[in-house]
Parts: structure tokens; sequence; C-alpha cells
């Protein structure tokens, strides 16, 4: 990072710290929290020492509850609100609807045999059935297994049987795939099975398969509809009387890993850490400000759509819109429109591509309070371009893992545009963060270093995995996250880059973060990713992969527009020294870039010539 850069930011801080000492006290709107008072934020920190550790505390507590219980209060406070809006499956529920048919569903699963505790996967796309499945197991006290709608037979197999499925909730057909024939394959014995008395070689802990149809039109399995009228009042009455037996502590749900480096881990996060999580962002996302509907096109198997948008919107009665069933940016601005979304949650391409679909179709959007980045870093070009060609009044940034529950640090109320360009938000609250050296020594605030994040919402481990948990989980419960980071001493923080991603030019530290930013302020750029490539002399160099606008009147973009535009912005040794303009990206269904697949390109494409 230049000197010059440092300075800007430093003056930035020192500016901001002092705003922020005059600010008033905040005042939180009535919703599923202790009580409805003034909210005060406090951080302690190693100032008298200049080191990087922060502690952010307020005056609301944390709060004991489980995710059944959480969504039994919001259906008592808000039971005629729209909860859920499925555009493509054209269905609404209530706050009420939503209870009644998970504790429907949850009362079904014992039926079929299941007990407290057991893993039950749900295969599906952003859909209704993900949405009423989730909350059924938590009712049920099982645990919930988020799978990827995109994965082929090897990796389902893998995620089933990582962790013991006893039951799978899945999709009819996902864009040209029939789920029923994908499991087929890996389950020759599906078809001649009775339904819930499941006997397969390969994965042998799954019994029951559940599709979300309206008919029983697949032999061996269950369907949706008629699951949901299997069980008794009683029985289902049973689900509420069985909640104070739920422990908070306990683990809530499974999410996979992104694997983008390599096979997933299953993080098991726990009701405790998920409920507190989704109400901080509630609460800093100002849902409490009015009836907001949020569209979420960002994958409910994912940390952020779980926590953000099916868990977030319960503490006020938001509204939850899904646009489709996989991420399209001109079905994400029709829902926008049509169901006039207040805040909207995406990926940073997610947002390239809206704003693409936007220019292409010259769209005008309902106005919008919010919008939140998140999932992977974001440049300052982009909130930017975001919030002026999307019409949003603010846009702010978050930073997070699938580890911690989801985000550590997200922009706050009142925070301004210029909070979001330039950090990734502040410390959220009840949490510890602190920034280190090689050796695990705190370095000084403005340094960078990798961030270590302590709190509730931290992971109980990776299942079956004892050896990479206690890789990157200390016995003093401190998380190692293996992004560089640099801390300020108001809690605020800003992203370097990965660890691993790291680029060493004779011996000269580049992370890709910076040279992505200034990239990404060329005018006919959509999207710019830095990796680092094999070189002879030097050890390695920088390779830009970059995504451009469809025409360019009168300018090519290449290699030497690259250099003429980076070199009064950034030091010589930066500016990459490979280009390669693409039309697509490899990256998982969430958005993230995946790089080692760039330098597979790379290294291929050198093998050839």
């Amino acid at each position: 990072m230049s000197s010059s850069y440092m300075r800007l930011s430093l003056q930035f801080f020192i500016g901001l710290m002092a705003e922020r000492a005059k600010a008033p006290a905040l005042t939180v709107g009535a919703g599923l929290f202790p009580s409805s008072k003034k909210l005060r934020h406090s951080a302690t920190s190693l100032c008298e020492q200049n080191q990087s550790y922060i502690q952010c505390t307020d005056s609301i507590p944390l709060l004991y509850r489980t995710i059944g219980q959480h969504l039994k209060l919001a259906a008592q406070k808000f039971p005629n609100n729209e909860a859920l809006v499925s555009c493509h499956e054209g269905l609404r529920l209530t706050y009420s609807a939503v209870l009644e048919k998970a504790d429907r569903l949850a009362a079904a699963f014992y039926q079929l045999g299941l007990e407290k505790g057991d893993r039950v996967a749900i295969w599906a796309p952003n859909c209704s059935a993900y949405y009423l499945a989730t909350f059924a197991v938590a009712r049920a006290g099982m645990i919930s297994v988020g799978v990827n709608p995109a994965y082929q037979v090897p990796e389902l197999e893998y995620a089933l049987n990582k962790v013991g499925v006893k039951a799978l909730v899945m999709a009819e057909s996902f864009r040209t795939r029939n789920y029923y024939n994908v499991l087929e394959e890996l389950i020759p014995e599906l078809s001649g099975s009775v339904p819930g008395k499941l006997k397969s070689s390969r994965v042998p802990s799954l019994k029951t398969v559940v599709i979300d149809c309206e008919e029983r039109s697949y032999p061996g399995t269950f369907s949706m509809f008629e699951l949901l009228e299997l069980p008794t009042e009683q029985q289902i009455k049973n689900i509420e009387s069985m909640q104070t037996r739920i422990c908070p502590d306990s683990g809530a749900c499974m999410l996979l890993t992104s694997g983008t480096t390599g096979q997933p881990k299953v993080a098991l996060l726990s009701h405790f850490g998920l409920v507190n999580n989704a109400t901080q962002a509630a609460r800093r996302n100002e849902l409490d400000t009015k009836d907001h509907r949020v569209c979420v096109h960002v994958p409910l198997f994912h940390a952020f759509g779980l926590v953000f948008g099916v868990f977030s919107t319960l503490n006020y009665g938001s509204t939850m819109v899904l646009p489709s069933a996989g991420f399209k940016g001109s079905d994400s601005l029709k829902a926008i429109n049509k169901e006039k979304c207040t805040v909207v949650y995406g990926t940073p391409t997610m947002f390239v591509d809206m704003l693409a679909e936007s220019r292409k179709d010259n769209v005008d959007l309902h106005p919008m309070d919010l919008a939140i980045f998140g999932a992977a870093s974001c440049s300052p070009q982009l909130l930017l371009n975001a919030q002026n060609q999307l019409g949003i009044r603010q846009v702010r940034t978050g930073y997070g893992m699938t580890e911690t529950s989801c985000a550590t640090f997200l922009c706050d109320r009142g925070d301004s545009t210029e909070s979001s360009l330039e950090t990734v938000g502040r410390i959220m609250d009840q949490c510890e963060a602190k920034v280190v050296d090689r050796e695990g020594n705190i370095v000084p605030f403005g340094t960078p270093g990798e961030l270590w994040i302590r709190g509730y919402g931290t992971m109980l481990g990776f299942w079956g995995d004892e050896r990479k948990t206690k890789e990157v989980l200390s016995n003093d419960r401190w998380f190692r996250t293996g992004d560089q980071f640099v801390l300020q001493p108001d809690g605020y923080g800003q992203i370097v880059g990965r660890l691993k991603e790291m680029i060493i030019r004779g011996g000269e530290n580049i992370y890709p973060k910076e040279l992505e930013d200034v990239l990404n302020t060329i005018p006919e750029v959509l999207e710019t990713h830095c990796i680092g490539v094999p070189d002879d002399r030097l050890g390695e160099e920088v390779c830009a992969y970059v995504r451009v606008v469809d025409s360019v009147e009168g300018q090519q973009f290449d290699m030497d527009r690259l250099k003429r535009f980076c070199k009064d912005k950034l030091a010589h040794y930066k500016i990459p020294k490979h280009l390669r303009v693409v039309e697509e990206l490899p990256k998982t269904t969430t958005g993230k870039v995946q790089k080692f697949r760039l330098l597979e390109l790379f290294l291929m494409e050198n093998k050839e010539n």
C-alpha cells in the first residue's frame, strides 16, 4: 500500500473520529429486542500501547434465544406482515403462515423417524421450500445443512456423507437440471425404495428424501405437500412445547465453505450466534425505520443470504423478496420495481451485473434506502456507481465469514458514504478483533496484519475435522481469518487482501485489492481481478483479468491503455505486466472469483505457447 494512500486514510479516519465524537446517541425502534431505549456504543482498545486490539460493547444485551423462538416472537408481533415474497413462484407468506407451516413440517420430520440433533440437508436454489425447511429444522431441534444447488454428483456425495445427513429436502428442478435424476445417479436404490426407508450403499445415513412438489411423482420420495399434511394437530402443538428444550448454544445450521481453494469444510453454527448476528445486522441496517422490503438475491445456502435475509428480517417484521431461483440481474431489477423494495443485499459481482442491465435497458428503479455489499471485497468505484446509477440513498459495506456467523464488521447507522468507501465498517457489538503479525504478535493500529476475531458468532467448529478446526480456532477461541487487515482505534477497518493472495514481486509485497480498486476506476472496466503469476527473474509478476463494457467508442482496452491510466496512480512495480481481457470470470455460486482457476488458465495458456 502506498505511503500517500496511507496518509490520506489516516487523515480521513482522524476527521471521522472527530465527527463520531459529536454524534448523538442512537434510538432503536420497537422490534424483537428486550426493550426500546437509547443505545450508546463504546469501544475499548489498547490505544495507550497503540496496539491493534478493539472490543465493542453496547447497552443492549445479547439474546439467549433459539431461531425457533425468534420466529415465534416475530409471528406474534407481526402476524399479518408479509414475511416472504417469492416472485418466481408467485407466492406470498405472512409471518403467522410461516410459523404454521414450519411447525407442520417439523412435526412431520418426527413422524418420519428423525430425532433431535439429526442433520437435514436442503439442496435447492432460493425458494420458499428452502426458507420453510430452514425454520422447520430449527423448530424441530435438528441441524440444517445448506447444499449448493449447483453441486454435481461427487460434490453432493461428499456433502451428504461428511455430516451424516439423515433426510434430504430438495428442489424438483433448477435451470436445466432435474434433481431426482441427479440423485438417482448417486443413489440407484432410490426408485425401488419405500419412502422414508431408503437404504443406500453410497450414502448409508440417508433415509428420507423430500421433493418440493405437490404430488408424489417420484418413486421412493415424499412430496413437500404430502409432508405438510402428514402430522396431526396434537403433533404440531408438540413442536411448540419442545422449544424450551432446545439450547441456544447448540448447533442450528451447517454451512459449507465456498470451496475457492479446494474441498469445502463444514462450519457448525449455533442458534445463539445466528440470532444475535441477525439482530445486530437488522439494527445497523435500520430495518426498524419503516416497513422495509428487502431484495435478497444472494443464495440462502450462504451465510450472507441466510443471516441478513432469512433471519434478520424477523426482527422488525420486514419482508424478504426473492426475485428468482438463481441470480439474474434483470429479474432483480424487475422485483425491486414491482415489490417496491427499499433495501437490497448483494455481492459486488451482482451489483456489476445489475448496473450492466440497468444501462442496457435504461431502467428507472424504485428509490431504495440502502444497499449492502458483502461476501467479497468491493472497489470504492463500484459503490459510487451503484449509488448514483441505481438511485440508492446509502451504500454500505461489511465484512464477515461463514465461520463467524456472517458479519464481523459492518457500517453503522449514520455512517457517511465516505466511511463505506474507505472501510468495511465497525466491529460488531459484543465482539473483539485484533491484527497480528506472522508470529501472532499484535501490530500497531494502521499496520497490515492478519485479522483475528473472537465473539458470540464464532463457529462451534468444523464438523468431523478437529485438525482443521485447531488450525483456525485457538484454545482461547480466537478465530484466524487468513485476511490481511488494517484496524483503526475507533473499531473501523480495511481489508487489504487474503494472506495467500499477496503477491511478492522481487521482494516487494503487492496486495491485489489495491490494484483492483485502481483498475476498477477505468471507465470502460466492469470488473478486475489480479493474481500473481510465475516469473523467472522476479519470482512473481502481476496479471490482471479484466471484464470491459461491450463497446468502447474510439478506444481499445489494451496494455498501453492500462499502463497510461496507472502511471500516476500506482508505483511502477505494482502495474500489471500481463493483461487478459475476458468475457466471464470463474466464480462460485456465491459470486466469489476463484483466483486459483485464473492461475490455472494462465499456466495452461503459457504451457500451450
